[in-house]
């Protein structure tokens, strides 16, 4: 199997997730802020998916060894610094995380949850009992659920693949769906930070990311036909937990 094949065998997933109802319902700050106060769980967890790789594919430990995959190391290191540490709009150097908590700020989006959730976690919370915990939607902890699941027992090849059919690939194509109503719906408000989070994320991950991301899963598929049916597997099932996000957002804002 190769790429093309799988993003044939995904495609329909694929197309329906970029057609989602949501996008259209954006449409006064109140949205954006429900938007925004769910989508950044899959801002946070996008790492935790990002840095499984590292530790699978990198060597992370003392003492130091070289990883066998001398290429993929490459490709994850240089995502990780980008995602970690890139520039902000502001000329500091920040996580794409953190630039999505600025931008929600800037925008009065509620933080509490989140931040609360984080600190759950640093004080020594399971990541089950955690997300279990949140008091949102059962799509975002559904979601969060299947993330975590994925990470403590996926092997490499399935993590790459919800990070490359879930995230990266997807990522360009949806949030240029979520920017278009941006410049008419909201003239009023400062989303001079949430623009700049999205166009980065557009830029990097269609340009540079996305592709990387590709030559991982061909590096850790190899010719083994069973690993490449393994990552058609997880991908459709994170493309359907992401439809199950947006299916959470949308009815907190159906109901507000």
């Amino acid at each position: 199997m190769t790429i093309q094949e799988v993003n044939k065998a995904i495609q329909a997933e694929r197309n329906v997730l970029l057609l989602h109802p949501l996008y259209n319902k954006i449409n006064s700050i109140k949205d954006l802020q429900y938007f925004m106060e769910g989508h950044v769980y899959a801002v946070w967890d996008f790492m935790s998916l990002l840095k499984a790789l590292q530790q699978k594919l990198t060597c992370t430990t003392v003492p130091w060894f070289a990883s066998k995959h001398s290429q993929t190391r490459y490709l994850i290191n240089e995502i990780v610094l980008a995602e970690e540490s890139d520039l902000a709009i502001d000329g500091s150097r920040q996580s794409h995380f953190e630039m999505y908590l600025d931008a929600m700020q800037t925008a009065n989006a509620n933080t509490n949850s989140i931040s609360a959730f984080i600190q759950q976690l640093q004080a020594g919370e399971s990541i089950e009992k955690a997300i279990d915990q949140l008091p949102v939607e059962q799509g975002i902890r559904n979601f969060l659920h299947f993330t975590f699941t994925v990470i403590m027992n996926g092997k490499e090849h399935e993590i790459a693949a919800a990070f490359t059919f879930g995230r990266e690939d997807l990522i360009p194509a949806m949030f240029t769906e979520i920017l278009k109503g941006f410049q008419t719906n909201f003239p009023d408000t400062d989303l001079s930070k949430l623009i700049y989070y999205f166009e980065r994320h557009i830029e990097l991950d269609g340009d540079e990311h996305g592709p990387m991301a590709m030559q991982m899963i061909t590096e850790l598929c190899g010719e083994d036909e069973q690993k490449w049916q393994e990552v058609v597997e997880i991908s459709k099932q994170a493309l359907a937990k992401r439809y199950e996000l947006w299916n959470a957002i949308e009815s907190v804002i159906d109901q507000a």
